[in-house]
């Protein structure tokens, strides 16, 4: 793998959806962003013109690809598969309190998930597209996701322990920024609102 001292990826939850505004798992089914989401999106804009990006990826999902082209860098995006939402299975759609009548203690980061990713499933995805990054030759690079891929993927990146993602808040179209000190990667920046 390529250690690239140098190399800066930004990592871009998208927008508000009604899903996250109520706190509903959202993985495969993709809602669009609401007003409030999109406005959020249009504030990432000045702060990402001021960067030059040798890459910029996003998500299948509509909420990401909007963000993206409404913060300003949709016509040099690229679609990337790996960058969807952790699938949650039997508990899309659904709120963590709703699960929990149900399955008491019940935490995304640690407990089962029937018919969609686990943890580890999660880890292995971010792993294998960090290494795919490194292998290119772009040094900044933007990725519009969700707030749980970002999660683990920056967890991933920094300690290569995907549960450290739970530690790791992600607000709706918010900014964050890893990159190396030294030789070691790091978290630079951490969920910067626009």
């Amino acid at each position: 793998m390529n250690m690239k001292g140098g190399v800066h990826i930004w990592l871009i939850r998208h927008g508000e959806t009604e899903w996250s505004k109520s706190g509903q798992h959202t993985g495969t089914t993709d809602i669009p962003l609401t007003d409030d989401g999109r406005k959020q999106a249009a504030a990432l804009a000045p702060v990402l013109a001021s960067q030059t990006f040798d890459l910029v990826l996003t998500s299948p999902m509509g909420r990401a690809i909007e963000t993206c082209r409404l913060a300003g860098l949709g016509d040099r995006a690229q679609v990337e598969p790996e960058l969807h939402e952790w699938n949650y299975g039997i508990y899309e759609g659904r709120k963590t309190a709703d699960i929990r009548a149900e399955v008491p203690d019940w935490s995304v980061w640690t407990s089962p998930i029937p018919e969609g990713e686990n943890l580890a499933d999660v880890g292995r995805r971010a792993q294998a597209l960090i290494d795919k990054l490194l292998d290119t030759k772009a040094m900044n690079i933007a990725l519009f996701s969700h707030a749980h891929f970002s999660r683990v993927f920056g967890a991933q990146w920094a300690t290569g322990a995907p549960g450290l993602g739970a530690h790791l808040v992600m607000d709706t179209a918010a900014m964050s920024v890893l990159g190396f000190e030294r030789e070691v990667r790091a978290i630079v920046k951490w969920n910067l609102v626009g």
